[in-house]
């Protein structure tokens, strides 16, 4: 008698798990450590100040006062942009059965909000963009976060020098003469081992909470001017390293991100996701970066 073996069966159901793997990162720390406002307009501004240099003053007593030059606000300004991105879905697509999701909308609606919240990532602090106000024919851009900070410090003559303490130490001191009290250091990932490696240094000490732990990442600085939590960003400028105060940011929010079904044409739905937005901030002297690193 010959055996039955799965080898030789017909119609073996097909064990496929139910949840899809996904590895793309997805994560937006710039966003997620500033917050939001309402804007009213395409094009919004604010206005910036800031304080003379102080002196030694010293008044004669009884003597007129002499009148001292007040000086002036400056205005800034930023434009929105829109984002967004579309898909169809056929009817079909959504009647039948399938793995790892309920529904075929609903799996591709929570990925392209992923996505296009990864857009903005990239718009504010990904690319050097200059604002763009549009046209008809060509897309309004905000003004990433590079042409709103005035404190800057050269990595060195090229762009291929390294991130170093030195020239962290000389940001944070001229953020600190400003008056500025940044908190975050943000940078790419292949910056964080630079910064793991400051910790062997001579006089440097590590806190570790269990000595079983093998420990090669830095993620709070302390420095004569300040500290700085390390924040890696995976969209984060490749030739920049910043040092923000986050409450100076925010998101200039004109139009939210919403979904909206278009015209039926046919046996299928159409789905576009869309915002408009940008970054403000407010006082382009208050956080610093890095220039020119490799």
């Amino acid at each position: 008698m010959t055996t039955l073996v799965t080898y030789a069966m017909v119609g073996v159901a097909e064990d496929v798990s139910s949840t899809i793997a996904n590895i793309s990162p997805s994560a937006t720390p710039f966003q997620s450590m500033i917050k939001s406002e309402k804007v009213h307009s395409r094009t919004f501004e604010w206005l910036e100040d800031s304080l003379r240099a102080s002196a030694a003053t010293a008044l004669v007593e009884g003597a007129d006062s002499s009148m001292t030059a007040v000086g002036q606000p400056t205005t800034r300004s930023n434009t929105t942009q829109i984002i967004g991105e579309s898909f169809q879905v056929s009817a079909t697509s959504d009647a039948v059965k399938t793995h790892g999701r309920a529904k075929e909308t609903a799996y591709n609606l929570a990925k392209v909000l992923k996505q296009v919240k990864l857009d903005v990532e990239k718009s504010m602090v990904g690319v050097s963009q200059a604002a763009v106000t549009g046209s008809a024919s060509a897309a309004r851009k905000m003004a990433s976060i590079d042409q709103q900070i005035s404190t800057t410090v050269d990595s060195g003559s090229n762009s291929t020098d390294a991130l170093t303490e030195a020239k962290l130490l000389e940001l944070g001191q001229t953020c600190y003469t400003n008056g500025s009290d940044p908190s975050v250091l943000m940078i790419k990932p292949a910056d964080s081992t630079i910064i793991a490696g400051f910790a062997s240094s001579s006089n440097r000490q590590r806190d570790l909470a269990d000595n079983k732990t093998l420990v090669n990442a830095i993620d709070v600085l302390v420095t004569s001017f300040g500290t700085y939590r390390v924040v890696l960003n995976r969209e984060c400028l490749a030739t920049n390293a910043y040092l923000i105060d986050p409450s100076m940011f925010k998101q200039a929010v004109l139009r939210p991100f919403t979904r909206t079904l278009l015209s039926k044409t046919g046996d299928s739905d159409k789905h576009l996701v869309i915002g408009e937005l940008s970054v403000k901030h407010s006082q382009f002297a208050d956080s610093g970066m890095i220039t020119g690193l490799s």
